[in-house]
Formats: structure tokens, C-alpha cells, sequence
């Protein structure tokens, strides 16, 4: 069996699968989060550590995995979250800064105006913003009282989430590359910390962990850390990366959106970091022994905070579900659209300045209308993205796969297909993060290969598109002239 740990923003899930790739067990507990200030948001590590050891032992009971039956543990984790602790000691110095944690942001745009923005895109593929994690250890090191001495002299540590769990399981301060590949320290071509970058923020190169392949083992755990079980982590790789390895995109070409809060298009891009326009990131999907893997990606802020907002903001429903038959009531948008620039716009446009806008209203507008809306949106945002990376990358996009909690809503994804024009497939296992773990840690320990990876990936529904060519282009017409009444 495989003990796939799933490290998100809010909760812990913990899933086993057995030897066959099936589910066999799983547990999940959520976490406090922590708002000092307004735009700041942290997670007490020490709180995630307890969760996390408490729910791998939920589900490792529930899968009736005994002594001798677990034979690997792969780690997916919220990306970019920067944790810091003693490595003597294992005790955090300071909560973690979580990805969504803004307090950079003036920081970004004096480096910005510094003129240090096209070091950082040649060299990591991203862009200066707080979403990344290299401004993050900047300010710990700045604000926290002594942190940079105990930093120079050994006696502090810095780490994504994937790094925090690897130490408190098997004591190593290690990474992989698609985790280190969001710092904003990382040479995405050479595969090494960077010291221009690591200078040009202040970090000491000797705080960051060792970078590892996202496939091979990073240490072992012992009885203590993971209830009597003695195993290799054998594979590790952030959400997203982890989502694209799930879906068995291993291909150039082939590509994934995950629906969630936001959402994340991936695309495998083969063994060159590709270069990304505007708008576009360049990361690392994942390295398995001498070679790396790449992908473009577009990050979409707001999708399912949309439908979250409808509910918590508005109060016009009260189950997320409810979205698709409202939806669904309607012939067509009748001209309403929403661009939900909640927290600025991401990917292609990156606007962070950009506010939500809703056009088109009338008198008889109704809540049916702004349901539509706020579904249409997720997949407009989604074309906007991927018409992007395919001028980038010269190809044009066969089929999408999709995976997220808003692949239930089965008029979405119809909507996605004809608005994209090219089928959408919804994978047969639904925690394709964690799946993406399991299977990443499956081949690290020599359980599976890549082929049985694709050869076993299998769909549960799969959406053609039925659209006409000219209905998709007047509602993208629509979607292009409320967006630019929204853009900074």
C-alpha cells in the first residue's frame, strides 16, 4: 500500500491506495488559519505537523493497513507556503506564510520598479508577486528578531510545506524541483538554487534545503513519526504539478485544469522550460532521475470563490450545487456576464489591480442569471488561458482534462467543452492531487512505472462539444468586451 499525504490550504487528507491503484482508505481534519492583519494569512506548521500524523493514522487504520503492508508515502502540498523552524530542535520560529499572504506586495514592485523583474523571468519563470515564496523568507528574515543570524549560522531553516513534513517524517531538509521551482530562488534550467537570486533577497543559500527529484526517495520514516511504519518518501511534488502527474498528462501537449478555489492550467512542455509570454508561468512539473520535466501554467484566481461569494458574500443560495440548475433554467446569459477580478486578475492578464465587474443587467436579471454568470466565468477564464499557451507553445489543444470539486457540476463542464471547443474528460479518480502523490511515489519505489501510470488512467465522463462555431464566438465577443470594461 501507499500513503499519499494531500497538504492543501485549509485541510489535510490523507488517502492509501493498494498496489492495484485503487482507494483503500482515507481521513481528512482542517486546520486553523490565522488573519494578523488584513491581506496577511498564516498557518501554525506545528498545527499542520499534528494533523497531518494524526490523519495519516486515520487512514492507514481505515485502509487495515498493518505492520509490513506500506510500502511507500508521496506528499502533495499547498505550493509556495513558506514554513521556518530549528533544525535542532524541529520547532517552528515563526507561522508559516501561506501563498495567499499579500504583505509582499510592496516589496514586488519596488524590486519591479528596481528593474529586477527580468532576472527573476529568465531565471525561475515567474513574475515578481507575494504569491511566491522568495519575498516571504525576505521578510522573516527582516522581521523576525535574530532570524538572520540563526539563519547564517545553521540554527534556522526555511522550507515549503512539502520540506516542513519531510523533516518532521524522516529529519532530512530536503525538496523537489517543482516545489523549489516557486521560491523565486530556483534556476529552473540549472536545476540549482540560484545565487544572484538568493543575493538579491537576502537569503542565505545555506537555510534552504537540498533539491531532489520529484521521483526517488527524499529519507525514510521511522516507528515514531508515522505509526510503526518504516518506509521510504518516495515522491513529492506541489498540488498542481501532482494534479497534472494524477491525470497522466506525461506528454508534451497534453494538459489538465483543476477547478478549485481558483484555477490552475497545466501544460507538459517536455524537457525545455518553454518561454512564457506575459501572463504566463514556467515551472517545473516534476524531475525524475537526470531528467526534468516542465510545464507552462496559467494560475486563475477566482473560480470557485465565485460561487463561494454568491453564497457567503450575496446570500442568493445556499448549497454551491444549487449553481447548476440555476444555471441549466436558462435558454441562454441573455447578455449577462461576470468577471469575478475578486483579488485582481491572473493568468493571461495578471492585473492585480483589476476589480469585479458584472454587466449587463436588466430588470428581469435574476439570480438564475448571475449562477450562469459566475459558471460561465470559470470557463471563459479557463479559454483565456489556454488560447494563451497555445500561442506559446505553437499546438493546439486536443482535449482538457479536469478535476476539481467543480467537475461535479455536469452543465459547467458541457459549458467548458462547447465554449473551449474540444472534449473535457473527468477522470475516474476524483483526488487526482492526492492520486498524483500515490502514483509519483508508486514509480520512487519501484512499485509502478510511467507506462502503467498511462496505460491505467482511465475516464469517468467525458464532455464533447455541441456548441456552433458562431454561438461560441459572440458569447466570447461578450466575455472580451466585459473583461475589458474590468482591466486596470
Amino acid at each position: 500500500m501507499i500513503l499519499a499525504i494531500d497538504e492543501g490550504t485549509t485541510g489535510t487528507t490523507c488517502l492509501v491506495f493498494d498496489d492495484d491503484g485503487t482507494l483503500a482508505g482515507r481521513a481528512y481534519r482542517e486546520f486553523t488559519q490565522h488573519f494578523p492583519r488584513p491581506g496577511w494569512v498564516e498557518h501554525d506548521a506545528a498545527e499542520i505537523w499534528e494533523a497531518v500524523h494524526a490523519v495519516a493514522g486515520e487512514a492507514l487504520d481505515d485502509a487495515g493497513c498493518g505492520p509490513g503492508m506500506l510500502r511507500a508515502v508521496g506528499i502533495t502540498n499547498q505550493r509556495e507556503t513558506v514554513c521556518v523552524w530549528d533544525p535542532h530542535t524541529g520547532e517552528p520560529l515563526h507561522h508559516a506564510l501561506v501563498w495567499q499572504d499579500r504583505r509582499t506586495a510592496e516589496r514586488c514592485d519596488a524590486l519591479r520598479a528596481a528593474g529586477h523583474e527580468a532576472l527573476v523571468r529568465t531565471k525561475t519563470g515567474l513574475v515578481l508577486d507575494p504569491y511566491f515564496s522568495g519575498t516571504k523568507i525576505e521578510w522573516l528574515l527582516e522581521h523576525v528578531d535574530g532570524l538572520r543570524e540563526k539563519a547564517q549560522a545553521g540554527r534556522a531553516v526555511f522550507g515549503t510545506i512539502d520540506s516542513w513534513l519531510v523533516f518532521k517524517l524522516t529529519g532530512e531538509h530536503v525538496t523537489d524541483q517543482s516545489n523549489a521551482s516557486r521560491t523565486l530562488l530556483y534556476d529552473i534550467a540549472k536545476g540549482e538554487w540560484d545565487d544572484d537570486l538568493c543575493a538579491l533577497l537576502g537569503v542565505p543559500k545555506r537555510a534552504l534545503p537540498e533539491v531532489r527529484p520529484s521521483i526517488g526517495e527524499f529519507g525514510t520514516t521511522t516507528p515514531e513519526t508515522l505509526h510503526g511504519h518504516v518506509v521510504p518518501v518516495a515522491g513529492i511534488a506541489g498540488d498542481q504539478q501532482s494534479a497534472l502527474y494524477g491525470q497522466a498528462c506525461l506528454d508534451p501537449g497534453m494538459g489538465k485544469n483543476t477547478y478549485g478555489t481558483g484555477s490552475f492550467v497545466l501544460l507538459n512542455s517536455g524537457a525545455a522550460p518553454p518561454l512564457a509570454p506575459p501572463g504566463l508561468l514556467t515551472t517545473v512539473a516534476w524531475g525524475i532521475g537526470q531528467r526534468t520535466v516542465y510545464a507552462l501554467e496559467a494560475a486563475i484566481f477566482v473560480t470557485g470563490a465565485g460561487v463561494q461569494w454568491l453564497r457567503d458574500g450575496l446570500g442568493i443560495i445556499e448549497r454551491a450545487d444549487e449553481t447548476e440548475a440555476l444555471a441549466a433554467s436558462l435558454d441562454g446569459n441573455d447578455g449577462v456576464y461576470f468577471v469575478p477580478a475578486l483579488t485582481g486578475l491572473g493568468s493571461p492578464h495578471w492585473d492585480p489591480y483589476a476589480r469585479g465587474t458584472i454587466v449587463g443587467l436588466t430588470r428581469g436579471s435574476t439570480k438564475a442569471h448571475l449562477a450562469r454568470a459566475t459558471l460561465e466565468a470559470m470557463a471563459y477564464q479557463t479559454v483565456d488561458a489556454i488560447r494563451a499557451m497555445e500561442v506559446a507553445c505553437g499546438t493546439p489543444l486536443t482535449e482538457l482534462k479536469a478535476d476539481g470539486g467543480a467537475t461535479a457540476n455536469g452543465w459547467l463542464m458541457q459549458f467548458q467543452a462547447d465554449i473551449l471547443g474540444v472534449p473535457v474528460v473527468v477522470p475516474e479518480v476524483a483526488e487526482t492531487t492526492a492520486l498524483g502523490a500515490a502514483l509519483l511515489a508508486g514509480v520512487g519505489a519501484g512499485i509502478w512505472s510511467q507506462d502503467h501510470i498511462a496505460r491505467t488512467w482511465r475516464a469517468r465522463t467525458r464532455y464533447e462539444p455541441r456548441m456552433g462555431e458562431d454561438e461560441r464566438a459572440g458569447l466570447l465577443q461578450g466575455w472580451s468586451a466585459a473583461l475589458s470594461r474590468t482591466l486596470s
